[in-house]
């Protein structure tokens, strides 16, 4: 049986897990949006193996998902800064994070977001763009999109989807 390439599956969460996936992309994204930014620095948060490291931040370089830019000429030393497209997973590391304070933190949560505009400790809701109500997997259901299709990774699921009429 030959796999499908992720990035070939006509879903956006597959899409996005085929770089996302990882424990350690999520945790350098985590890093270099708090501010560790240098390659040596991510290497000793993380305790990651340097080739490992090495290796994660060239996709994310290659993805757009961060920039590598040179903060010192003598000697040679560059550093990783999140692109707009890694600055909008910034959201979903807050749901990972909310998820994992709900169903891992036994102590509590090991950070707090504190929100700058208004002054109070946050937490990530997953809200509707119309009305503000909270989404959930009891409040929503999926309707077929212009990119959808059925296809490998999606031979059970986009029929499902492709049945479904909105209600009115």
């Amino acid at each position: 049986m030959t796999r499908t390439p992720l990035t070939d599956v006509a879903c956006s969460i597959a899409r996005a897990t085929d770089l996302f996936a990882d424990a350690w992309t999520a945790l350098i994204m985590r890093d270099v949006l708090v501010g560790v930014t240098r390659f040596d620095d991510l290497a000793r948060d993380l305790g990651i193996s340097r080739k490992v490291l090495a290796a994660r931040l060239a996709r994310l370089v290659e993805e757009g998902v961060l920039a590598r830019e040179r903060y010192q000429d003598h000697p040679p030393r560059e550093h990783y800064l999140a692109t707009e497209k890694g600055k909008d997973l910034y959201p979903v590391l807050l749901a990972l994070m909310r998820w994992g304070d709900r169903w891992y933190g036994e102590s509590g949560p090991p950070v707090r977001i504190h929100h700058l505009e208004c002054g109070h400790d946050t937490e990530a809701v997953t809200a509707c763009a119309h009305c503000g109500h909270e989404l959930t997997a009891d409040n929503t259901t999926q309707l077929p999109g212009p990119g959808g299709r059925i296809g490998p990774g999606t031979s059970v699921v986009g029929p499902l989807i492709a049945a479904r009429e909105p209600a009115t």
